[in-house]
């Protein structure tokens, strides 16, 4: 039998409106059958070849496109490893478009077959066919026997051919019904999934106050479970997108999802579903996406690329709404690819009820981060500048609690007397409130004021800040450590008084550590003052003095003696780095700290 190339003197077209019903072919794609061999369809063939005595039989699903053979026998190559032909080849398109049997003695002689390629190219001649159905009755293919010349069918085959079809259509249901469970199981647990996100979402989103973590946490847990990939999007205050994060499922994507996240910022256009989104704050549903969708969205053409590389084959975007009903704070953008079912309704509402939650957190941080940045304004313009010294080298930190929006108490000072010597102080307010804060630049402002010009002992000056403290009625207990720097025939002598305060560590040159012990004195500004004393100390050169607040050293689970040997073992050996290094080291030496801490390091020249 001749082979023709594809299309060659293919005849016109036929219109059969039935083959595009979407619950027909709805159904056709839940049986799971494609152009590939299954064993009961292929066994109903092999019964329609014996039964019959056909030498081609065949289980014809016909979709919009093409017919496929999930059961066959007899057909001529290379149709038989193709297990499927194109429509210009179908006799089983106009048993669908009947929706009754198809008998055919001689197709040739029949006026709506006698052009059709399947009588030259797989040499169908006799063909009678029976509608195959689902359970509504939609016809999705026939059970067809074929012979390769004129054939009058007798009544009994007819009735064997019909009684094979209602089993084959029997199988069909049962597969789609097999598909129907499959998915409700399926749809069922992604409810239960969501359901499960929805409660937790608050906690996961909850467990940080910084924007940008929250955000990332948020695109982590949306994927896989509801997108591909996911975009959420923050705006400025003029509600343009300002920063964006990308997630995908595949972890080999992820430079491209973050480019793309990157050119979200500024390559999108006003008729983009994300400006739009932001615009309206409404939410907008793609459910079938299109490469003019994308060129909708962007000019840049590596956006376009990147989109379908990623995949792109259905969209959501929802809003991320500020609290308090003040407008859209950002969105929040879910893809899937081709091989993922495409997004409906029921993912609409989850999304937009994620967009609710999220805006409540993204919201929560975006102000705590406003104000986490006021504060620390606040607190760093109360603490001095450090002057330059003859005598030493100064170097300081500050550093808050980093999940605190509060100010504290903790300061230090440095200042140098008319006569050249050097006046530093370190201390703690106890709180961590504005009130705290202003109590800390009171009692700052009057170490200053009380110890400038002076040259009585620091004990004395100590005593003076106690009574000032108490007689002018400042509510507060505070810690503090006061010492004057001055030049010796030895070296520098260090004279300095302890109130309640950590003590102080000095590093030699050499890289050994002291602490600077004594009777550790009660805090300043209890009911009575207490006798205060001086002590001293002499630095050589490059000794380095170090002053810091408890935060420091001090753990909840852990004792003080504990940590500040650790602290001890920790200098050993910095003789030689530079002060900014060493106070770096101090800060980074733990991961999470519970209180503010404030160090000012202090090496002899």
């Amino acid at each position: 039998m001749s082979q023709r190339p594809p299309g060659a003197d293919r005849p016109p077209a036929i219109d059969v409106p039935a083959l595009g019903d979407p619950g027909r072919l709805r159904s056709l794609a839940e049986t799971g059958l494609d152009a590939a061999p299954d064993e009961a369809f292929e066994r109903f063939a092999r019964l329609v070849g014996d039964l019959l005595d056909v030498p081609v039989a065949l289980v014809s699903l016909v979709t919009d496109t093409r017919q496929f053979f999930p059961g066959a026998i007899g057909l001529p190559e290379p149709w038989a490893e193709r297990r499927e032909t194109p429509l210009s080849h179908s006799f089983c398109q106009h048993v669908v478009d009947i929706e009754v049997p198809m008998v055919l003695p001689d197709a040739r002689l029949h006026p709506r077959v006698r052009q059709n390629l399947a009588i030259a190219e797989l040499g169908v001649v006799a063909y009678a066919g029976i509608p195959l159905t689902d359970l509504d009755g939609r016809v999705l293919g026939s059970l067809c026997a074929i012979d390769s010349k004129p054939r009058a069918w007798t009544a009994a085959q007819l009735r064997t051919l019909t009684d094979l079809a209602a089993a084959c259509s029997s199988e069909l249901r049962l597969r789609i019904a097999l598909d129907g469970a499959e998915e409700a199981r399926r749809r069922a647990e992604e409810a239960h999934d969501r359901l499960e996100l929805l409660a937790g979402l608050s906690e996961i989103l909850s467990g940080t106050l910084d924007v940008d973590t929250a955000i990332r946490r948020l695109a982590d847990a949306v994927v896989p479970l509801l997108a591909d990939w996911a975009l959420v999007t923050l705006v400025d205050r003029a509600r343009q997108p300002r920063r964006a994060t990308g997630v995908h499922r595949d972890p080999a994507h992820a430079a491209g999802v973050a480019r793309f996240a990157e050119l979200m910022t500024t390559r999108l256009s006003s008729r983009s579903v994300t400006r739009t989104v932001l615009r309206t704050g409404q939410p907008v549903l793609g459910g079938a996406a299109t490469a003019a969708d994308l060129k909708r969205a962007t000019d840049d053409p590596e956006m376009v690329a990147l989109a379908e590389r990623l995949g792109f084959a259905s969209h959501l975007t929802v809003p991320v709404p500020a609290p308090g009903g003040a407008g859209v704070m950002g969105t929040i953008t879910l893809i899937n690819g081709t091989g993922r079912r495409s997004f409906d309704d029921s993912d609409l509402r989850t999304a937009v009820e994620i967009g609710r939650r999220a805006g409540q957190a993204v919201g929560n941080s975006w102000m705590y981060g406003e104000q986490r940045h006021v504060a620390e304004v606040l607190q760093h313009s109360m603490l001095p500048s450090l002057p330059e010294s003859p005598l030493v080298e100064l170097a300081a930190r500050y550093q808050p609690v980093a999940d605190r929006v509060e100010v504290g108490g903790d300061w230090y000072d440095a200042f140098v007397q008319p006569d050249g010597d050097l006046m530093v102080a370190i201390g703690d307010v106890a709180g961590h409130d504005i009130e705290a804060a202003a109590t800390m630049g009171q009692v700052r402002n009057l170490v200053r004021g009380d110890a400038f010009g002076r040259s009585d002992p620091v004990h004395e000056q100590m005593s003076r800040l106690d009574a000032a403290i108490s007689g002018l009625r400042i509510p507060a207990a505070v810690t503090a450590t006061l010492a004057r720097i001055g030049r010796t025939a030895d070296g520098l002598a260090v004279s300095w008084c302890n109130a309640g305060h950590p003590p102080p560590l000095v590093v030699t040159a050499d890289g050994a550590v002291r602490t600077l012990v004594g009777a550790r004195e009660p805090l300043l500004g209890l009911t009575r003052p207490s006798p205060r004393t001086s002590r001293q100390v002499t630095l050589a050169v490059g000794d380095t003095l170090l002053l810091y607040t408890d935060g420091l050293v001090e753990r909840r689970d852990r004792p003080i003696d504990e940590t500040l040997a650790e602290l001890v073992d920790l200098l050993a050996g910095t003789a030689r780095l530079p002060l900014a290094e060493l106070c770096d080291l101090l800060l980074d030496s733990q991961q999470r700290r519970e209180d503010d801490v404030a160090l000012l390091a202090v090496r002899a020249r």
